[in-house]
């Protein structure tokens, strides 16, 4: 795979989009070193930084408490588009259909399900324990007896699959089950996410772009796994990190070192001098 160093045209970035977990955070969970500055040299350059998670927006926007009215968030992956702290766009699964998903996952005694409803998440009483897991993602969670109780707009549904299992069960029971209504797919071994056909981190940042006036070609993308897929696609420039598994270099042209060795701030800074900075 070619090193992100080949890439010639780094000065022709305008927008730059980052998945977060074993992407941008390393594996303790933390921002690379004055990812501030970083972020403020990007702008000074003309250059748009763009969070792009399964996460919800309030949650993404606490990591980037100095920035969080400034850049953009491609939240609920894709499901929710924010741009200077305002929605630019965001999408709504019909409750029924929800509901559905929610009451399946419910009667599997092995998984968790989520309903992320934008600024809170809904959790069955009885996955309480797995409060730790969830709570790294949803910040606001309501416990309810029944999702029955629930009257919400909502964008996605999450599963936490907490003994590593969601990508067999991807594979075995929920995308056949739900891949031809809604769009299924893997977030990592511990989750599986559903929204809307046609949802993904590809189109909210090409929502994003649409709104701003800036072309996919001019646009870039780093990621690690199933989710980011769309979003590598979308863009122009698209890179994975090296701990990406190594299926995922099929779906980008470029290579950046690890999430633990800050390969996203290491790009960054070649974008950066690329463009005299």
């Amino acid at each position: 795979m070619k090193d992100y160093t080949e890439d010639r045209d780094l000065a022709g970035i305008k927008l730059l989009a980052v998945d977060m977990d074993l992407t941008l955070l390393a594996s303790d969970g933390s921002l690379p070193p004055h990812m501030t500055e970083r972020i403020d040299a990007l702008a000074e350059a003309g250059v748009l930084f763009c969070p792009a998670s399964g996460r919800p927006a309030p949650t993404l926007q606490m990591m980037f408490p100095t920035h969080k009215d400034s850049i953009a968030f491609c939240a609920d992956n894709g499901g929710w588009v924010i741009y200077q702290g305002r929605t630019a766009f965001r999408d709504l699964i019909r409750p029924e259909l929800w509901h559905e998903v929610l009451d399946f996952a419910a009667d599997d005694g092995h998984c968790a399900p989520v309903l992320c409803a934008f600024e809170q998440a809904y959790v069955l009483k009885r996955d309480q324990r797995h409060h730790e897991a969830i709570y790294k993602y949803y910040k606001d969670i309501r416990y309810v007896e029944s999702f029955d109780e629930v009257d919400a707009e909502a964008d996605k549904v999450t599963i936490l699959f907490p003994d590593y299992d969601a990508e067999p069960r991807f594979a075995s029971t929920y995308e056949p089950r739900f891949g031809k209504r809604l769009y299924v797919t893997n977030a990592g071994r511990e989750w599986i996410d559903f929204m809307n056909l046609g949802v993904s981190k590809g189109s909210g940042v090409a929502h994003l772009c649409r709104e701003l006036g800036i072309g996919l070609a001019d646009a870039a993308a780093v990621g690690d796994t199933y989710n980011d897929i769309p979003m590598l696609s979308a863009v122009g420039h698209s890179f994975v990190v090296a701990n990406a598994e190594k299926h995922m270099h099929a779906h980008a042209d470029y290579l950046v070192p690890s999430n633990d060795d800050r390969g996203v701030a290491t790009l960054i800074d070649a974008i950066l001098a690329a463009k005299g900075r």
